[in-house]
Parts: C-alpha cells; structure tokens; sequence
C-alpha cells in the first residue's frame, strides 16, 4: 500500500542537480543527484526518487531547523536514508556555493553550515585554480574505534583474496565510525586490491553491522602523489563499490592516526579511490595531530556540475 500511495500523490516540479564530486573532470569522481526545495516530500518519495536516479547517495535540501544554519539535508542511497556522507556533504555545499555566493568564491570562501542526522557540518566553498570550485568540512565528530575486525582468513575469503593479501605493517582490520560505521581492511598491495571480487553472502555474513561496508586499503598508489589507495563496498546499502567515499574518508583519519602514529602538527593524505571502476577520484584529507594524539580532522575535494534538469516528485 506505501508504494500505491507514493505513486498516487501528485507531484511536483523540483529542480535537481547533478555533480560529479572528488574530481575537477566531468564524468569522473563520484556522480552525486541533488533535488532542492523539497519541503513537503515524504520519505517514501525521497526513497522513491533516489532510486531512480540509482546513484550511490541523492541529497534532498530543505530549509534549516535553525535559521542561522545554511540548510538541512536528508540522504539516500537506492535501498536506505544516511545520517552522515561525505561526497553529498562536499557536492552540496558547493552547488550551493556556486548558486547562492558565487562572486564570494574566488576570495576567502564562503562558510556554509549544513545540518545532517549526525550534526551541523561546517563547510567551506572556494574556487581554486582553474576556476574549478573546492570544498571541505570539518569532521561532526572524530573517529570512533568499534572493535577488531574479522579474522584475516575470513576476510579473505568474503573478499576473494588469500589470506596472506591481508594486512602490511601494524595495520589491522577494525571497524571505525564518525558518523557511519565502515570495516577498514589494509590490503598487502596494489595488485592484490585490483583482484577483490567480494562474495555477497560471506560479506554480509562476516562483516559487522546489517548492512556492512568495508574501505580496502593500500600503501601502493596508482598515481604519483597519492598516499592511499582505496576501495569501498556496501551491497547492503545498495551500493556494488563507490567511486569515492568521504564518510570512510573521515574515519580513515583515526586508522592513520592509530596505526602511522604521525607527530604533532597539520598532515595532508590523498587518497585516490574509483580507478578500477574507471572513476578516477581523489579525496584530500587533513588530520591535526596535538600530544599525539587526532584533535581534528577535515575531508575536502574539488567538485564538478554536470547537469541539471526538473524531476516531478
């Protein structure tokens, strides 16, 4: 009867854009729907349409529950709503940058509070070199270590690697969240994250959580300058692997700071993700480290507009 219902109500026009994000060139990075105004849609609309447009995450903006905030948004993958994500947080507020403030952006930047389920998230929109518009935000909250991780040969298993594959230095399986839980798996080598072929039903059955997602990472980089080779999968979530993932991106900064012990100070790492999905992605993340310990983290990229159309809903 819920679908019936969605299917009856009668729509309206909204405008929607979409973006490529983690990226400075169109049809690369990871495409990101954006619907605004979308005061009086229902969730079950909201799920509705960000099944048709079948991306990993749609956004839908909404006026802000405190006025001094930016906007509010609410996020959906195909099957499921998110409180966190990273690549809809980056895109949106530098579509909304560019919409609202566009002769701002080539100064200072413009500051843009976005209220998600996790929390307000500030962010920052500037245009960079190129004119190509960048954005940030600070993590809503640092990195929460959940528990070991599964067993290497299990892992190995549910990924389609041997167990020998899994795991370099000190670093070791573990589920971490700020804001959506991932299990972080460090994988021995470029070639060996290249042959993951994850195996549905033992991923669902020895990974954490009733939707489980994983980051694979290594050391070795596709491209000169990059420090982090990534992948990430979440079948439950609707999503077979993500081009870029800036809510994995944020928890990756307490598994740098666990297990690379950096000193005290601002450190950079790039993280290159999508290149075996031909979505070359590059996500910049930024960790103060005070007493040894994470203090603050930020997650930022450049972002790209794509299209932008008007979808009945």
């Amino acid at each position: 009867m819920s679908a019936l219902n969605v299917s009856r109500r009668a729509p309206l026009r909204r405008k929607f854009h979409t973006l490529d994000v983690f990226t400075d060139t169109p049809f690369s990075g990871n495409p990101l729907a954006v619907v605004l105004d979308c005061e009086g849609l229902s969730e079950a609309r909201m799920q509705a349409v960000a099944r048709e447009f079948n991306l990993s995450e749609t956004v839908f903006v909404l006026e802000p529950h405190d006025p001094v905030n930016t906007a509010r948004l609410r996020i959906f993958t195909p099957t499921a709503e998110l409180p966190f994500a990273g690549h809809p947080t980056i895109g949106t507020a530098a579509l909304i940058g560019e919409l609202r403030a566009p002769e701002m952006l080539a100064g200072q930047g413009v500051g843009i509070a976005i209220e998600e389920q996790v929390g307000v998230i500030s962010c920052t929109v500037r245009r960079g070199q190129g004119g190509v518009v960048q954005a940030s935000f600070d993590l809503p909250r640092l990195p929460e270590f959940l528990g070991e991780g599964p067993a290497a040969d299990a892992l190995a298993a549910a990924l389609g690697l041997e167990s020998s594959d899994i795991g370099f230095d000190a670093h070791r399986p573990g589920l971490w969240s700020a804001g959506n839980p991932f299990t972080f798996v460090p994988v021995a080598s470029l070639e060996a994250i290249g042959r993951v072929r994850p195996d549905a039903g033992l991923f669902a059955s020895t990974l954490a959580g009733p939707r489980p997602a994983a980051l694979l990472y290594t050391k070795e980089t596709a491209r000169e300058g990059s420090h982090i080779h990534a992948r990430m999968f979440a079948p439950g979530l609707g999503i077979i692997e993500d081009p870029a993932t800036g809510s994995a991106a944020a928890a990756f900064a307490g598994v740098a700071a666990l297990f690379e012990q950096p000193e005290d100070g601002d450190h950079l790492l790039v993280i290159e993700q999508g290149f075996e999905m031909g979505r070359p992605s590059e996500i910049h993340l930024r960790l103060q480290i005070e007493g040894g310990a994470l203090v603050g983290a930020s997650v930022g990229g450049a972002v790209v507009r794509v299209s932008e159309g008007m979808i009945e809903a």
